[in-house]
């Protein structure tokens, strides 16, 4: 099965093998496995135990993953810490079983990650530079990747070995197809007859000052080394320049541009080798007296190129053989070849465009191949200056000066910047991820940060802000602003709960539309996949219980902008499968199959985690 885990590489621990452990692994915590001093341990499952940096660590990675999203860091917290629990379950009931990768599929499938390789191939160099930037040896991180492939080997044979039959497919069609008729009318957010008083506006910052504060804030010190900076100090004279010139004179150079015609006659079962020969020499007597596109188009064996008068297009060196290959390369523009023999019979050639080639000289290119040279002599030393730079930021973890010294870079400075929002270096997420990160908030250098393939950074704090309250006064107006805006959400709801408790009472949706000087729309025949109702609109109707009898079913949903729906579903007609459903019918019974795995595998990870031997301190739940 391992065999084929890199062609299947889609479950969630293939994906968490990139994610959490090589894009980047600083993120998952590679210090998990040094020593932890007399730190108490925040959880623990068997005989492993889980700190706070490593909750800080997957917090850090699953709220980047989230970025954008709504979700309180509580709740963050809660899922990074039940997804250390779920992946170590697994990885000791795997053990427990037996289940093993050799050492030679872990590497085949580390030389095979983007992130170690250097123009599509795997680099040694960029392998050991990264591992060092996170203070992990290799037998380590091989270990790691191996339990990792371990967790997907069984995952894969749980999912793989589910299936779907054909009565579920059809029942999923009914569903996906199905069709529903409904009117519903539109609330707009209600207007307030009155503004929050002094007291409401007091009470409300009172109780949610944490919703008023301006947001933390750091600066930092930092040493930037990049392949651009390296390269400028490579020292160039014009011998060197024109060496690497000649070196790299295809880069500088034009090819030539041909374009050719031929007529092709064959030799098959039907013609021998010595009758082809026979018509081509004919063939060429006759072009003194007729167009060559008009005799490809009459007596060519090559029909999908005779229609076109024997365009073959541009001339591909590589593409022919050889013979063919010379013959074009020494006609002149307009000339036609002798008869020339190729494995598909014989050829007469036309050469119908000709744009020679031009090589750029010396010394207009001059400015271009010194800054190649100089890049191309700065690689070496730029992978060594950057193992050097983490070698010496770890071992001197209290300042940046002496990296900056040894390596002939400036210590620069930032400004204060939010973790959301930063200027200069700061710019990148990744230097905020880093500089908001336990390790440099505690005093000491970060790893190295990859800015692209070509810049390395190390970040150390210059200085701290904590968040800090807004007085009231400063924000009343927001504070006014919100509480204006609940209340009418309030009442927009409200209204809506009395339009719908009239219908279901049985009024006529006509009067109390009318009463409510409300628009009815009407939509019928909606599927899910093809109707243009907003979408949380349409996720509520799919989801509303169908009618009872001559009953519409009545539900409220809520849109965009704070408006409200009160909708009426007076229809739902069971769907069937069309012809193009049929000719997805294979590709269905595989992703039910699939989901019915993912599901059994879930609920597999959910009983090995019940019997498992789980502590979670009070601690970590608090956090």
């Amino acid at each position: 099965m391992l065999t084929k885990i890199r062609e299947k590489a889609q479950g969630a621990f293939a994906w968490g093998i990139l994610i959490l452990i090589c894009i980047p692994f600083a993120l998952w915590g590679i210090n998990n496995y040094l020593d932890t001093g007399k730190e108490a341990p925040i959880a623990s499952v068997g005989d492993k135990d889980f700190y706070q940096r490593d909750l800080n660590n997957a917090y850090e990675q699953y709220s980047q993953n989230l970025r954008g999203m709504s979700i309180d860091e509580q709740t963050l917290k809660a899922q990074a810490l039940q997804k250390l629990i779920k992946d170590e379950v697994l990885l000791q009931y795997v053990h427990a079983e037996g289940l093993v990768v050799t050492d030679n599929e872990a590497r085949d499938f580390i030389k095979s990650l983007p992130y170690f390789q250097v123009d599509g191939k795997f680099s040694d160099k960029q392998y050991k530079m990264l591992l060092s930037s996170q203070r992990i040896s290799s037998g380590e991180f091989v270990n790691r990747i191996k339990s990792a492939l371990i967790m997907e080997q069984f995952q894969h044979a749980i999912v793989d070995s589910s299936f779907a039959t054909q009565y579920d497919v059809e029942s999923f069609f009914k569903i996906q197809n199905q069709q529903r008729d409904v009117d519903y009318v539109t609330l707009a957010l209600q207007s307030l007859p009155e503004q929050p008083t002094a007291e409401e506006i007091s009470t409300y910052y009172q109780q949610h000052q944490d919703l008023y504060q301006t947001p933390e804030q750091v600066s930092v010190e930092y040493v930037e080394l990049s392949l651009e900076d390296v390269a400028k100090k490579v020292v160039v004279t014009d011998d060197k320049l024109k060496a690497f010139y000649e070196e790299q004179k295809a880069q500088y150079s034009t090819p030539e541009r041909r374009k050719i015609s031929h007529i092709l006659f064959a030799v098959n079962d039907k013609t021998d080798a010595k009758t082809a020969l026979v018509k081509a020499e004919k063939a060429k007597q006759e072009l003194a007296n007729k167009d060559f596109a008009v005799l490809a188009a009459e007596v060519s064996d090559d029909k999908l190129t005779a229609k076109k008068g024997g365009d073959l297009g541009l001339f591909n060196a590589g593409a022919m053989d050889k013979a063919f290959e010379d013959a074009v390369n020494a006609l002149k523009l307009g000339e036609v070849s002798n008869p020339v023999k190729s494995a598909f019979g014989y050829h007469l050639i036309k050469v119908t465009e000709l744009v020679p080639g031009t090589v750029k000289p010396f010394d207009s290119v001059k400015n271009e191949v010194a800054k190649a040279y100089q890049k191309a002599q700065a690689e070496n030393a730029f992978y060594e200056a950057g193992e050097k730079l983490t070698e010496m930021s770890y071992e001197h973890p209290d300042n940046l000066q002496t990296v900056a010294d040894a390596l002939s870079l400036t210590v620069q400075k930032s400004p204060l910047f939010t973790r959301t929002k930063g200027e200069g270096i700061a710019t990148d997420d990744k230097v905020r991820n880093t500089a908001f990160s336990e390790e440099v908030l505690q005093g000491n250098n970060s790893a190295p940060i990859e800015l692209g393939a070509e810049r390395l950074v190390v970040v150390r704090l210059l200085e701290h802000k904590a968040a800090a309250k807004r007085e009231l006064n400063e924000v009343k107006q927001e504070v006014a602003a919100l509480l204006s805006k609940e209340k009418a959400k309030l009442l927009t709801a409200e209204k809506a709960k009395q339009i719908k408790a009239r219908l279901q009472a049985g009024e006529p949706f006509q009067k109390v539309a009318a009463e409510n000087k409300l628009e009815i729309k009407t939509a019928k025949g909606l599927t899910r996949n093809k109707n243009a109702l907003p979408e949380q609109l349409s996720e509520v109707i799919f989801k509303a219980a169908k009618p009872v009898g001559d009953k519409s079913s009545v539900f409220i949903a809520a849109l965009p902008n704070d408006e409200q729906a009160v909708v009426s579903l007076s229809k739902v007609t069971a769907g069937v499968m069309n012809e193009d459903d049929k000719k997805k019918l294979e590709l269905a019974k595989k992703s039910i199959a699939n989901a019915f795995g993912q599901t059994e595998f879930n609920q597999v990870l959910n009983s090995l985690q019940a019997d498992a031997d789980i502590e979670v301190r009070a601690k970590a739940q608090a956090q």
